[in-house]
């Protein structure tokens, strides 16, 4: 068992097939509990609900793999404190996404984040993708724009590209995107070789301080408190265990490969999302959104030629 978790780099391509199902699954969750207990509550459930599993998780890998506890530097809290506030502000602009247009759009919406990783992991992380990772984001990123295509005969209004969703869409993706950084930043740091150990810590870590600091702030402004919270548990439970397991296993893929490849591929969760909106949701979309899809998939599959 414990050679099988040390030798495990390649693992993260279903690593992160897993997570983008399992995302897939807990933003449908939570899509259904921001109407009924608002944004930052239902924001709050990915973490608070999620805690737990991730405690559950950590234990069993210290059960099975027994060792010491690592080393938590400065810099590794930092990063971890960094990739967890963003990613409380990018979960509430993708729930407004949400709640302003379609399902999937909304999804895609976010995925703008691809090229920003790119970005900021070669000016922080110093990782530099190679050219067909690059090409790779580049179309997918191009699929992305002509899915949050306006209608036909608002395209060429300003405040047709510049709506609500649009502006919550790429807000969403930029914060997601620094949130990438911050979480690769730690498992860099970190220093731990089992990469499941590696990516349990940060869950474990970040939701801990994700849920005492949205939870405090929801306590202390929000009408009601956190009680709707607790009163919508069963979705909760849903939404914080799918938040759980794909946190745990987008984390687990940072501490395999680099932000940019990892968030690249993860924009599967569109096609997930696709399957959601029109199987469950019932939601219909256009030509230009099925054509945006088309040339997503193919960064996709150009992503994982390298490996």
């Amino acid at each position: 068992m414990s050679s099988f978790l040390l030798d495990s780099s390649w693992l993260w391509v279903p690593m992160v097939l897993f997570a983008a199902l399992a995302q897939t699954a807990r933003n449908a969750a939570q899509r259904s509990l921001t109407q009924a207990i608002g944004t930052l509550p239902a924001t709050l459930v990915r973490f608070l609900y999620g805690l737990p599993f991730a405690l559950l998780w950590l234990g069993f890998l210290y059960l099975i793999t027994p060792r010491t506890l690592p080393d938590f530097s400065p810099a590794y809290l930092g990063w971890i404190a960094l990739g967890a506030l963003f990613q409380v502000g990018g979960t509430a602009m993708l729930l407004l996404a949400m709640k302003a247009r379609n399902f999937a759009v909304a999804v895609t919406l976010s995925k703008t984040e691809v090229l920003q990783v790119a970005l900021f992991g070669t000016v922080f992380l110093h990782e530099l993708p190679t050219a067909l990772a690059v090409a790779a984001m580049v179309i997918a990123t191009l699929g992305v724009l002509i899915l949050s295509l306006p209608p036909r005969d608002r395209r060429w209004s300003l405040s047709a590209w510049f709506s609500r969703s649009a502006l919550y869409g790429l807000a969403c993706g930029a914060f997601f995107a620094i949130a990438a950084i911050g979480f690769r930043g730690g498992a860099l740091a970190l220093g731990e070789p089992v990469p499941w150990i590696n990516g349990a810590w940060g869950v474990v870590l970040a939701q801990t301080l994700q849920s005492l600091v949205l939870g405090g702030w929801i306590a202390w402004r929000h009408p009601g408190g956190i009680a709707p919270v607790f009163r919508a548990w069963r979705v909760s439970l849903v939404a914080g265990s799918m938040g759980a397991a794909a946190s745990m296993a987008w984390f687990t893929a940072y501490a395999l490969q680099g932000a940019a490849h990892v968030r690249t591929l993860g924009m599967v969760e569109v096609v997930f999302s696709y399957l959601v909106s029109r199987r469950v949701l019932r939601e219909p979309l256009s030509w230009p959104e099925r054509i945006g899809m088309l040339l997503m998939l193919l960064g996709l599959v150009l992503v994982t030629l390298e490996y």
